[in-house]
């Protein structure tokens, strides 16, 4: 990175703000590689976070504010604080205890909620996730997953009211509440609802590949498929 830096034109020229958008790229990219189980993959993107790791703390080393040896000597200073189940007194019986402190433990750092931690520009459905995560963390959650899921009925029947009505503003508030309480629902039977839609989407994607390539060598049109041909190659899609 030194090298990078000194010789490079494009690596001179770069600035916090101007990686920022290539780094969010690459942890998407990850994310990809985690799904889909490419361990090569995993660990080609996971060398290219590492530059980007290494590449800002060479900006903020020039800049005089911190760098790699300050970076890793802070993450290690937090990870001791966050763990005095292992590194001091207290007694974390479960995963949940352990859940809890940290958000005790980051209150008492200074931050004025628990929801400060959670970043304003994650998408919406990853962002409920943390939202309910760390609410969860300070005792603010349902008891059983029973209670999620009358809640989770409740607001489809509520849904299903402002669809009758026609109010677009009403429906839209039920949806997103809807759709809130099935990712608190998902949370309770410990399943990450962005991976699995993220699934779904894969899935619906090869499906239609298929079918696309399917009319391609039969010499055909997608929109020429009647509704029943259409679920006929959808059928067959499943199979392969």
């Amino acid at each position: 990175m030194d090298d990078l830096r000194a010789k490079c034109p494009w690596d001179k020229k770069q600035t916090l703000e101007s990686l920022r958008h290539l780094t969010i790229e690459e942890v998407y990219e990850l994310g990809d590689a985690i799904l889909d189980g490419n361990m090569d993959e995993i660990k080609k993107e996971l060398g290219d976070l590492l530059l980007h790791m290494v590449f800002y703390a060479k900006i903020g080393s020039e800049t005089g504010d911190f760098d790699i040896g300050s970076v890793a000597d802070s993450i290690s200073d937090k990870l001791v604080e966050r763990h005095p189940h292992i590194y001091g007194d207290f007694v974390a019986v479960d995963e949940t205890a352990v859940k809890q402190n940290w958000e005790k433990l980051k209150l008492k750092e200074g931050k004025n909620s628990v929801l400060e931690g959670v970043p304003k520009s994650l998408p919406a459905l990853v962002k409920a996730s943390r939202i309910q995560e760390k609410v969860s963390g300070v005792g603010f959650d349902w008891s059983t997953v029973e209670e999620v899921k009358a809640k989770l009925d409740e607001e489809l029947q509520e849904f299903d009211r402002e669809v009758q009505s026609g109010n677009k503003q009403l429906m839209e508030e039920e949806f997103g509440d809807a759709m809130f309480t099935m990712i608190n629902y998902a949370r309770f039977l410990n399943i990450n609802p962005e991976n699995a839609l993220e699934k779904s989407n894969k899935k619906f994607m090869k499906r239609f590949l298929f079918i696309e390539c399917k009319m391609k060598t039969e010499g055909r049109s997608l929109s020429e498929l009647t509704l029943e041909e259409m679920e006929y190659y959808w059928q067959m899609a499943k199979m392969n």
